[in-house]
C-alpha cells in the first residue's frame, strides 16, 4: 500500500516495525492457518472478468483496475468450502477492511456536521450501519445475483442471509478502497448510506424502541410497559418468539423475533405506530396532541 504523500519515509521505516518479523512470531504462534500449497491460485475465465467488471463500470460506476477484488468481495465463505480445488479467496478480510472504512466515514460526516451529544451520534451512526440498511443498500445496488455461495446456500430471507448480503456491501467498500484509494470508498458510502441520513431521522429508527415506547407509554398513558411471552415456535436451535406489549392493560403491539431480545424490539416498534398512528387521528380531529383511547 503506498504512503500518504509527503512522507519521507513510510510509518513502518519511520517507527521500526518489522513486519517480517511479526509474520514470523505470528507463524511460530500458530495463530494463522497454514495455507495448502499444492493449491493453485483460483483463475477466472474472460466471461467471468467481463460480467463483474461490466457491472462495476455500468451500475456502479467504478472501474476496477483489478477487478478479482471485486469478485472476491461477493465470494462467501460456503463457495470456498465447496471448491477446494482450488486456492479460492472468500471475502471476511475485505469485509474487515470495509467495515473500518464505514464506520470511519460515517462518523466523520456526523461529527463534522452535527452537534449533537455522542449518544445521539453513536445511535445515528448504528443506525445508518446496521445489517438492515447497508443490505438494503446492496439491492439497491444490484449485485446480489452476482454473490458467490455454495449450491446449498440460496439467499432467502433468513437473518443469516441478511448478514451475508449486509457483509458484501462491507467487502465491497474494502474492495473499492484497495483499488480506487480512499476518496472513492468514501464517495460510494455517501452515494449509498449518507444519502439516506433524512430518511433515518425521519422514520426515527435510531431511537431504541424500547425506550422510546417507554416515554411515550409515560407520557400518554402514565404507565410503563410490560412485555408477555405469548408463543414459543420451532426447534431449539432456532427458536422464534412472539410477545405482546401491554400498556395499562391493553395490548399495544406484537413481535416475533429469534430472541426475546428481538421479539421485544419488534413489538415495542408496533407500539410506536400505535402511539403515532393514535396521535395523529387526534391532532387532525382536535388539533391537539393527546393520546385517542
Amino acid at each position: 500500500m503506498n504512503s500518504r504523500k509527503g512522507f519521507m519515509k513510510s510509518p513502518l521505516e519511520k517507527y521500526h516495525i518489522d513486519i517480517d518479523l511479526i509474520k514470523k512470531h505470528i507463524e511460530e504462534a500458530s495463530v494463522k492457518k497454514q495455507q495448502d500449497k499444492s493449491l493453485s491460485p483460483e483463475t477466472f475465465t474472460k466471461d467471468t472478468l467481463d460480467t463483474y467488471s461490466d457491472f462495476a463500470k455500468s451500475k456502479m460506476g467504478i472501474e476496477f483496475k483489478d477487478v478479482t477484488l471485486f469478485i472476491t468481495a461477493l465470494t462467501h465463505r460456503s463457495y470456498v468450502n465447496e471448491h477446494r480445488k482450488a486456492d479460492v479467496e472468500h471475502n471476511e478480510r475485505l469485509e474487515f477492511l470495509g467495515d473500518a472504512i464505514l464506520e470511519l466515514v460515517v462518523s466523520d460526516f456526523l461529527f463534522d456536521n452535527f452537534d449533537e451529544p455522542e449518544g445521539i451520534m453513536t445511535a445515528w451512526r448504528s443506525a445508518l450501519v446496521r445489517t438492515e440498511s447497508i443490505g438494503a443498500a446492496s439491492y439497491e445496488i444490484g449485485y446480489i445475483h452476482l454473490i458467490r455461495l455454495s449450491k446449498g446456500e440460496k439467499l432467502g430471507n433468513s437473518r443469516t442471509h441478511a448478514s451475508i448480503i449486509a457483509d458484501c456491501f462491507e467487502a465491497v467498500t474494502g474492495a473499492i478502497y484497495l483499488d480506487q484509494g480512499f476518496e472513492a470508498a468514501k464517495d460510494f458510502i455517501y452515494q449509498h448510506i449518507i444519502t439516506k441520513m433524512d430518511e433515518v431521522i425521519l422514520s426515527e429508527s435510531w431511537r431504541d424502541a424500547k425506550s422510546y415506547l417507554q416515554e411515550l407509554a409515560q407520557k400518554f398513558e402514565n404507565s410503563t410497559p410490560q412485555y408477555h411471552v405469548t408463543k414459543e415456535e420451532g426447534p431449539d436451535h432456532d427458536r422464534l418468539f412472539t410477545i405482546d406489549v401491554v400498556v395499562a392493560g391493553h395490548k399495544r403491539g406484537t413481535g416475533t423475533g429469534h430472541s426475546k431480545q428481538e421479539a421485544q424490539s419488534a413489538a415495542a416498534s408496533e407500539g410506536i405506530k400505535y402511539y403515532k398512528k393514535q396521535n395523529n387521528t387526534q391532532k387532525m380531529v382536535t388539533g391537539k396532541l393527546s393520546l385517542v383511547k
